[in-house]
């Protein structure tokens, strides 16, 4: 390509896609992006973005080339074994100590390309938390912009050598089924995963999530971008909750999100993350005035911070500290009613099913998010329903806003000091300016590197096409040699046959040219076989009136006449005069052969039929003496 195409029209051509199939590829990489683009262009025959625009306007199935083409799924199973490790250690133990066993493990493999790194994931999982509990708990979403490489990751089937070479022998058997040279991971596991299509750069994200890998995926995109899917994820992840990079992106450890595990193994966790606190079980009679609440005294629970509601079995209002009659506008009147009654918790559509389920099962109940209006601004509430001893609940409200409050204040602090040092602050931004432009420049060579390894299993593809092709060639080859054995044996046996006969035997086909000639038929008439092959009979010079024959020769080709006889006066290679008889038989086969059988007998004119010893004396004679006189 002599000159490169503008950034102009490479826009315009990102608008039309994402305006087509909205696909917003304007948030990757332009270096990468449009070296890939330039490839399929390439592929195509096309070298400028406006030509090509017009092709996928004209073509729309071109659309999946360029696809599979610009979206690079380069992936393997345990990819960087040391980091599974890390995880294993780090995230997933942590993750089944701290969780019930009826809990739900929640976890997102975003941008699985077809599939291997999901199903590591749940190899992992099911190790660490047992079949059992993995099945009942864990639910593992995988997703990736690809639709075609979701289709194969759906099918969980992977070569056996690769599924050996990842996990060993044992892990392999115990979470694979083998099928043929393929294994297939276990249906009752597979159950645990969900594939679907998602895009990072669009897509709302998977929320209340304890684990989300992400690895080798938000290099491809530009800092801005990976910046706002950094920000999804901490969206996404509960409290505690974790995240997991690959060892190509390093841009978390430039953010205030998330706080380091493991730096070299790219693990992260969700900072600044609220963790309701589990309170000893209130206790006390079931009349409404001798609820009570052991080890804590009346004011330590009226002050606590956190909200907190006693409601018993009949659904009454037992007892409200102060912070759960500011936050709800409860009055000392409403204590004692049910809470169903009062009109500020009635507005709390969540509390009522909460405690309802908590009551029939005793297990705590947590509600996440809920919205409650306040004269300033909406606060968003995390309520937590658990059970009490004397057949009750106890209701704890957290008010999560204030984090978000901590935080700004933080930062006012900080962009005061950050005042204060200015000076120290422009070298650290120099520093950081030159790391991201390292990081830039690994970013790349690591994109190069995948697609070098992409080209790579392309031409380990057609190469192993090209050797398919070469097997079956060979096979072919056998053949023919096989079926070249059989036709040159078929003629031996023909030969042998046709020389048995002691008549001189010809054989024509349907345009009386000549197939078989035998070695009666060269003494007879003094041509050898090699003579005549493929020539018309009736151009023949014999010492035969062949002209006689050619309406009876038509006859039995045409199938008018199945079988004639004839005898004619002729003159032998010899040239002696005898009488030639002549019988002629139609071909008769499974085929629709058309053709006739001319089966000559010659008898001297003047003594009769000639002695076969003699037929077979004269051909010791040479050929060549066809051309002699009568007493040659």
């Amino acid at each position: 390509m002599a000159t490169p195409p503008l950034d102009g029209e490479l826009d315009r051509l990102l608008e039309y896609i994402h305006e087509r199939r909205n696909f917003d590829f304007r948030g990757y990489k332009r270096a990468s992006l449009s070296r890939r683009i330039l490839k399929r262009m390439q592929a195509v025959g096309i070298d400028d973005y406006r030509r090509y625009t017009e092709l996928l306007e004209a073509n729309p199935g071109e659309f999946r080339d360029l696809f599979n083409t610009i979206l690079i799924n380069v992936t393997s199973l345990v990819r960087d074994p040391d980091a599974w490790e890390a995880l294993a250690e780090h995230v997933v133990a942590p993750l089944a100590a701290c969780k019930a066993p009826t809990e739900a493990i929640r976890v997102w493999s975003a941008g699985c390309a077809s599939g291997e790194e999901a199903y590591t994931l749940a190899v992992v999982l099911a190790e660490a938390l047992g079949e059992e509990r993995f099945r009942q708990s864990v639910k593992i979403y995988a997703t990736d912009a690809d639709v075609e490489a979701l289709q194969v990751a759906r099918h969980g089937r992977y070569p056996t050598s690769k599924l050996r070479a990842a996990f060993g022998e044992e892990r392999m058997r115990r979470f694979f089924d083998e099928d043929g040279e393929d294994s297939v991971f276990r249906t009752e596991l597979r159950r645990a995963l969900i594939f679907g299509r998602h895009d990072l750069v669009q897509d709302p994200p998977i929320s209340r999530l304890d684990l989300i890998s992400c690895r080798n995926t938000l290099m491809y995109f530009t800092s801005d971008v990976q910046t706002r899917i950094l920000g999804n994820f901490h969206f996404a992840l509960g409290p505690g909750g974790y995240l997991f990079l690959g060892k190509s992106e390093a841009l978390v450890t430039r953010t205030r999100m998330f706080e380091v595990v493991d730096l070299r193994q790219h693990i992260f966790s969700k900072d600044g993350a609220p963790h309701v606190a589990v309170l000893p079980a209130l206790s006390g009679s079931r009349g409404v005035a001798e609820w009570t609440v052991p080890s804590l005294d009346d004011d330590l629970f009226d002050q606590a911070p956190v909200a907190e509601l006693v409601v018993d079995d009949r659904s009454v209002l037992v007892a409200a500290n102060r912070e759960a009659r500011r936050l709800f506008g409860l009055g000392s009147g409403d204590v004692g009613h049910p809470y169903v009654e009062l009109v500020s918790l009635s507005r709390v559509v969540e509390l009522r099913p909460a405690v309802e389920r908590v009551l029939r099962d005793r297990h705590p109940v947590t509600v996440h998010d809920v919205v409650w209006p306040t004269r300033d601004q909406p606060a968003t509430l995390d309520i937590t329903v658990g059970p009490l001893e004397a057949d009750g609940v106890v209701v704890l409200v957290s008010d999560v806003t204030r984090y978000q409050h901590l935080r700004d204040e933080l930062e006012a602090s900080q962009l005061q000091l950050e005042t204060a040092f200015e000076e120290l602050q422009s070298a650290v931004e120099e520093l950081e300016t030159t790391n991201e432009e390292l990081q830039s420049t690994n970013e790349e060579l690591e994109t190069t590197n995948e697609e070098l390894h992409s080209t790579n299993e392309e031409l380990e593809t057609m190469n192993e096409e090209l050797q398919s092709t070469n097997e079956e060639l060979e096979t072919i080859n056998n053949e023919l040699r096989d079926r070249n054995e059989q036709i040159d044996d078929l003629n031996q046996f023909l030969e042998s046959i046709l020389g048995s006969i002691q008549s001189a035997v010809v054989v024509l086909d349907a345009e009386m040219q000549v197939r078989a000639w035998n070695r009666q038929a060269e003494e007879l008439w003094g041509l050898r076989s090699e003579e005549v092959l493929g020539q018309h009979f009736l151009n023949l010079d014999i010492g035969f009136p062949v002209e006689r024959l050619r309406s009876v020769i038509r006859d039995c080709v045409a199938g008018r006449s199945e079988r004639a006889q004839l005898s004619q006066p002729a003159v032998n290679r010899r040239g002696r005069p005898i009488t030639c008889s002549v019988t002629l038989s139609g071909l008769v086969g499974k085929a629709p052969l058309r053709g006739v059988i001319l089966m000559m007998d010659a008898e001297d004119a003047s003594r009769g039929p000639l002695p076969k010893q003699e037929a077979a004396a004269s051909s010791d004679g040479q050929l060549s003496e066809r051309e002699g006189g009568p007493g040659g």
